[in-house]
């Protein structure tokens, strides 16, 4: 079993911390509620953390991705400055947000499977009554 590194410790506890601050901490009425941060990665020297975060909902509305991505943008400072007081490090990473794109995918993918599964039910049926 392998064992987690400290940036893995860091990034999962920056990870659980961000989602509480994104949903109770900013204000901002333009922000869609349903943000969920889906990982976190830190740099080896913690100069920089990518924040991967899913609008459940909105996957497929890429204007609304990019109007919660800045509205996150603009409040990376304070959300930085929350999690150092909450994780004790003596250097807090810089955040940046990311659109993780992986959730809508699978979606998508998703949605082909069970339509070319479908196809292949009416196909059988088709032949079947021949």
């Amino acid at each position: 079993m392998k064992e987690f590194s400290r940036l893995d410790r860091i990034a999962d506890q920056m990870q659980r911390e961000l989602a509480v601050m994104i949903q109770r901490e900013i204000k901002d009425p333009r922000l869609d509620a349903m943000i969920t941060v889906s990982g976190v990665k830190v740099s080896k020297d913690l100069g920089y953390a990518d924040v991967y975060v899913t609008i459940l909902g909105k996957e497929d509305n890429p204007e609304v991705v990019q109007d919660n991505l800045a509205i996150l943008k603009s409040a990376a400072g304070f959300l930085r400055g929350r999690i150092g007081q909450s994780i004790k490090l003596r250097v807090i990473p810089q955040l940046r947000f990311h659109y993780d794109e992986s959730v809508a995918r699978g979606q998508y993918l998703s949605s082909l499977i069970e339509r070319a599964v479908n196809e292949d039910v009416q196909r059988a049926k088709g032949s079947d009554e021949e």
